[in-house]
This record gives C-alpha cells, sequence and structure tokens, in this order.
C-alpha cells in the first residue's frame, strides 16, 4: 500500500509534482473513480478527459486515460491544452456522467491536480471525492488495470477531441454581441501563460473589439508567478491598458475558471467588485430576477444589493461545488467567491472565467459606462465596504494546534466589541452589529491559513486581521 493518503480539497485533487503527484498516484485516483462508476452502473461509459498547460499536464491526462479504457470505458480526450471550463461545458452538451481536468488551477508551478466534475458538467461534491477516495483506499498499485494510449487510439476506444467551436458559441449566443461590435472597445488579455487566449481573443474579436495580448506563450513556470490573478501579478496588465488606453484589462488563472480585472484607469478591481457589478448589471440592465450565492469569505455588499432588489444572498462554505450546488438549488443569477471564480446562470454551473469576461464587455457596451463609472453608480446607492486578507503558511504540527485552540477549546480573539453570531461551519466566522465580519479558516487546496474581513473603513478591516495575527501569533 502506498505510504501517503490522497484527499481531494476543495478544489479536487492537488499535490506537488514528483512528491504526491505521480504516475502512480494519477492511476489510484482514475482507478478509484472507474470503480465508482462501475458501481453506480456507468460501465462503458464516456468520460471526458482534458488538460491545461502544466507540466506534465498532457501525459498525465494520456495516463489518465490509460486506465479508463483498462476498465473498459470510452475517453473522450481533448487534444490539446483547454479552459477547464470548457470540459465542464463537454460533460454537460454531451451529458455524459463523469469528467476531468488535469489541472492544479492557481497554484504554483510546483504544483498538478485533477478536478472531476459530475454529470451537468459540475463540480464533484463532497460526497462523491469521499466515495472515490474509499475506492482509492481499497486498491493496490499493482492492482490498477491499464491500456496503452496509442493502441487504445487505434481501436477506437480513446477518441479525441476539440470542442472549442461548441463552447465559444455557447458563449456568443448568451451576449449581445450586436452591442459589444457597436461600442467599439479596446481590451487586453493576460491569460498569465495559462489556457485562455484562443477562447477570449476568438470571442472578443468575433465581437469586433481590438484586442491585444501579453504572456500568451507557453510558460510550465507562469514567468515565475503564481497563475493567479491578484493584483500584484496584474501589475503588467496595469501599465498596459494605461499605456494603451484600453477600456478593460482581462486575466485568467491557469486554467481560466478564474477572472482578474483592470478598469480603465489601470486600476486592480478586486474580485468582490467584479460580483457586484455583474450582479447589479443582470438585475438592474438585463432585467433578470433571483438570489445570489457567495462563501463566507465574499463581499456582504452582495447582501444589501439583493435585499434592495426583493432577493435573497445565501452564504455556503468554500468551494465551488457549494456555491454550484446553491445555485441550482435557488436559480440563483449569480455565484462567486472572494478568490476570483463565479458561475451566471444560463451557461456550466461552475466557475467560467471565459463567460464571466465576455459578460463584463457586454456590460460595458450595453451601458456605455466604464467600470469607474458603473461602481460609482453602485456604491452611491449601496455605500462602501472594505476588504482584507491574508495567508500564512502551516506545518501539520501548528494545524493541529490551531484546530485545537478554535474547535475544540472554542478560544476567540477579543476584537474589542462581541460578536452577534459566530459560525464555524467552515473555519471559524464572527458577524458584528455594524455589517462588519472576519474569518479564519485552513485552505482545501494549500497549506495555508487564511484570514479575511470585512469593515465599514479599510482601518477597521485590516485590524481584525492584526486581531488575528496576534491571538494566534501568525
Amino acid at each position: 500500500m502506498r505510504v501517503k493518503m490522497i484527499k481531494f480539497g476543495t478544489g479536487g485533487w492537488r499535490a506537488v509534482i514528483a512528491d504526491e503527484f505521480t504516475r502512480e498516484n494519477i492511476r489510484l485516483v482514475v482507478a478509484g473513480l472507474c470503480r465508482l462508476m462501475d458501481l453506480e452502473g456507468h460501465a462503458g461509459a464516456t468520460v471526458c478527459v482534458g488538460y491545461d498547460r502544466r507540466f506534465l499536464s498532457k501525459e498525465s491526462a494520456h495516463w489518465a486515460a490509460e486506465v479508463l479504457a483498462g476498465y473498459g470505458y470510452r475517453p473522450l480526450v481533448v487534444n490539446r491544452s483547454a479552459p477547464t471550463p470548457l470540459i465542464m461545458f463537454t460533460v454537460r452538451q454531451l451529458e455524459l456522467p463523469y469528467g476531468m481536468a488535469i489541472t492544479a488551477s492557481h497554484n504554483p508551478a510546483i504544483y498538478n491536480g485533477i478536478k472531476v466534475f459530475t454529470a451537468g458538467g459540475r463540480d464533484a461534491d463532497q460526497t462523491v471525492t469521499r466515495k472515490i477516495e474509499e475506492q482509492i483506499d481499497l486498491l493496490r498499485p499493482e492492482e490498477v488495470r491499464s491500456l496503452d494510449y496509442d493502441q487504445a487510439l487505434a481501436q477506437g476506444i480513446v477518441r479525441e477531441v476539440y470542442p472549442f467551436n461548441e463552447y465559444i458559441d455557447s458563449i456568443l449566443q448568451f451576449v449581445d454581441a450586436g452591442k459589444i461590435k457597436d461600442s467599439r472597445l479596446r481590451v487586453a488579455i493576460d491569460p498569465m501563460y495559462g489556457v485562455s487566449q484562443s477562447c477570449l481573443r476568438t470571442i472578443l474579436l468575433t465581437c469586433r473589439c481590438d484586442v491585444d495580448v501579453i504572456h500568451e506563450q507557453h510558460d510550465t513556470l507562469f514567468g515565475g508567478r503564481m497563475p493567479a490573478p491578484s493584483a500584484e501579478a496584474l501589475q503588467p496588465l496595469s501599465q498596459y491598458v494605461k499605456d494603451n488606453r484600453c477600456h478593460l484589462g482581462i486575466a485568467t488563472d491557469g486554467d481560466a475558471d478564474r477572472l482578474g480585472v483592470i478598469d480603465e484607469n489601470g486600476n486592480y478591481l478586486h474580485p468582490n467588485t467584479l460580483l457586484v457589478l455583474l450582479y447589479y448589471y443582470l438585475l438592474r440592465y438585463r432585467g433578470w430576477t433571483g438570489p445570489c450565492v457567495r462563501n463566507n469569505s465574499t463581499t456582504h455588499l452582495l447582501d444589501r444589493m439583493a435585499a434592495d432588489m426583493g432577493e435573497t444572498c445565501h452564504e455556503v462554505p468554500v468551494g465551488f461545488k457549494h456555491i454550484s450546488a446553491k445555485m441550482v438549488e435557488t436559480n440563483a443569477v449569480i455565484g462567486g467567491e472572494s478568490s476570483g471564480g463565479m458561475a451566471v446562470r444560463g451557461h456550466i454551473a461552475g466557475k467560467d472565467g471565459i463567460y464571466a469576461a465576455a459578460l463584463l464587455v457586454e456590460m460595458l457596451a450595453v451601458t456605455g459606462k466604464s467600470v469607474s463609472q458603473l461602481y460609482r453608480e453602485i456604491t452611491e446607492k449601496y455605500g462602501t465596504l472594505y476588504y482584507a486578507d491574508g495567508s500564512f503558511t502551516m506545518t501539520n504540527a501548528r494545524k493541529e494546534a490551531l484546530q485545537e485552540q478554535l474547535f475544540v477549546r472554542m478560544e476567540l480573539p477579543d476584537f474589542g466589541v462581541p460578536a452577534e453570531r459566530v459560525n464555524r461551519e467552515d473555519g471559524c466566522k464572527l458577524y458584528f452589529a455594524d455589517g462588519s465580519w472576519t474569518i479564519c479558516r485552513f485552505s482545501g487546496t494549500e497549506p495555508l491559513l487564511r484570514v479575511a474581513a470585512e469593515g465599514n473603513t479599510q482601518s477597521q478591516a485590516e485590524e481584525y486581521l492584526r486581531t488575528w495575527k496576534r491571538a494566534l501569533e501568525l
């Protein structure tokens, strides 16, 4: 039996390459999924497999397909690197029981991983991933069955496809291409050396935008940065937008399910702002109705807006599978998280940075307003909330000690005012009477403790973070 256990986190299974992300463990994960599909009555089904631009992603996709073929399944392999949302779309479009993408999303370059998708193109929830883990635990590496990739391809067991056109067309049918064409927008794109450039460029050029692209070459080290669209990482895009007088700068993370945006003045827009903008646009300008969904670390300005428009904002734990499930349950207009992932009703029930970007471009075209003008319109009506966050590397011993302190002994820092409510469903979140809040929680994808806060002033939010640091000795 292997020494290290394979455990899924909030965004699939991720591990350091050559440590836990190995050919042996990849084969075990896929074999575990095959055994689960057998139990669920999906024997012989077609399963979509895609991959991003990370080191070993293509090879890992082929290893996954070999195991699927070995267990009698029919792998449908996307034959070039592609956005994760494209894989999810294909699972939904072809009504497949499962799919997977080889990606570690926005993690550092030393990571890779596997995201599993269920029927409808949704992120596999905790129930499904736990069942896969249970099947993995029953396996020994030497028991895993497989069929050589080239042999399976020659026999027609493995099929290679590239459903690019279908995915692009599915987005174009949702946006007002005519309005965008009339607006003559100039948009800069930063795929962060990832997989979004072809899709974003095609959509925007079809809508007659003037499109410039930076950082589009294949670089498995992502230019020496994490492929996450943070304010620091998007400084080159910000400068490009200012230098070239673009209307908008758009960035996506490594597998294109998360979005980062630079406004017309070169300012970075926090994902909280993007969620608020899109929800406001869809309700106020498109005339949609319905609730929104956010995770427990995302802005409560959504709650204010929803209440004003007679809607509800639902809070769920971190992990987009929780957002997807609540969106389906409530027919929500939009769901998202403060890390840049968002989904909009009518498309896939998962994060799609490419679709969200297309809607933002439509927003500018339809309203005739800049991003900053639209956000000012929102804050004049609903006020401003200020956000702060941080993360701290954890050893296993330190994590166990903090878990004991926060969740067994129930010890809390003194924030100067009593909390109206404490929620320990996912981390430890405190809600205060003035509408401010703060949370600390352990990451489900990296060895980190994350803290976040939102206040009525920036100093209030940052003081909540300083209090966590002092109390937990971070």
